[in-house]
């Protein structure tokens, strides 16, 4: 699917979603969610709230608002909702917001567990889910990772969420990381830059694999060679991107831009670069990833790849909802779009310099 430059809508049969909301009004899912839900409490700036209700006329995005339920489906009332982790990090509390405003559509609602990678305790959860009149269920984890589906599994329609198995057994939604990651350094490039760095996250992990694959990939688009000094290890923590920002400033010939594998990092490199009395983005561009609520205000604001968990988790649902009663002969992996949302830290494209 293709994204209108204008206003970030994604062109093509579905209607606008949250995520593109976030991506035309430059603020997080989060904020985005706050904003239409009308949350209590929320302390919003006014002129955040306008702009995300503006995004949200200009894109034609309607809330479902809430109401009376609608006749359950094959006799179900909700959708299980099971995941490893949620305190630790807002991913997965952001894709079961998504999942339960899909679900609510439909008249159902969302039971959901953390399992906290206990074996024994996912083993019980399941069978509690196995025994309720669920219509299907969403099993998640915090990191984008391959999992061995537990036997419990086969008992329930079942998607995979952030996660998918090796023999591709099940349906999965994970967002597209290498497409995030071209996304993000081509960004870059249309600003002019050459020498870009990129910082990782822990090597062993899908995401930071990923990411870095969108960077060469974005780099051999342009015709422009992979240096690996311009490649530095990261932890995903702010100490990571301070750090290797340093060494990255003390190459012969260092970059002109910095693109983060995720918002952390990009903080860290931000105040590292404020250190050394380079200015952003005139003397070097900085881009990040996930879009973090704190990314909305670092100095300057941080640009930077959203992680679709609020799409991914609206998707599951939706792909549960579709497919009651008849699942699909070949599960698919179905795979979000990571938008760019454009703030201050990267200067302006360059018209006469196409990617």
């Amino acid at each position: 699917m293709e994204r209108d430059g204008r206003n970030g809508a994604t062109k093509g049969a579905r209607g606008p979603t949250m995520t593109d909301v976030a991506a035309a009004a430059g603020v997080s899912q989060t904020t985005v969610s706050l904003v239409l839900n009308e949350a209590e409490g929320a302390r919003l700036l006014d002129q955040t709230r306008e702009r995300v209700l503006e995004a949200a006329r200009t894109l034609g995005y309607r809330l479902m608002k809430r109401g009376a339920p609608a006749q359950s489906i094959a006799g179900a009332t909700a959708i299980g909702f099971v995941v490893n982790e949620m305190s630790t990090d807002p991913w997965t509390a952001i894709a079961m917001d998504g999942a339960r405003e899909k679900a609510w559509e439909h008249g159902l609602t969302i039971s959901a567990a953390v399992t906290r990678g206990d074996a024994e305790m996912e083993q019980a959860v399941l069978a509690q889910m196995a025994a309720q009149p669920l219509l299907g269920l969403i099993y998640g984890t915090i990191h984008t990772q391959r999992v061995t589906p537990p036997p419990a599994l086969s008992r329930i329609p079942t998607i995979l969420l952030n996660c998918y198995a090796a023999d591709r057994s099940l349906p999965s939604i994970v967002p597209s990381e290498v497409a995030g990651g071209h996304t993000a350094v081509r960004r870059l490039l249309r600003a002019g830059h050459r020498r870009i760095g990129f910082i990782m996250g822990e090597a062993l992990m899908d995401a930071s694999r990923d990411r870095l694959k969108g960077y060469r990939h974005a780099l051999a688009g342009a015709d422009l060679p992979f240096d690996p000094d311009l490649v530095k290890p990261g932890n995903w923590e702010p100490s990571a991107g301070y750090e290797q920002t340093f060494a990255l400033m003390r190459l012969a010939a260092p970059p002109t831009a910095i693109f983060c594998a995720n918002d952390l990092m990009a903080v860290g490199s931000i105040e590292a670069l404020r250190e050394l009395g380079r200015r952003i983005p005139e003397d070097v561009a900085v881009v990040g990833y996930d879009d973090r609520e704190l990314a909305q205000f670092t100095h300057p604001p941080l640009t930077t790849v959203l992680l679709p968990h609020f799409e991914m988790g609206a998707q599951a649902a939706a792909y549960l909802i579709d497919h009651a009663g008849r699942p699909p002969l070949r599960p698919p992996q179905i795979k979000i779009e990571c938008p760019l949302i454009e703030r201050k830290s990267v200067g302006p494209s360059l018209s006469e310099f196409e990617i």
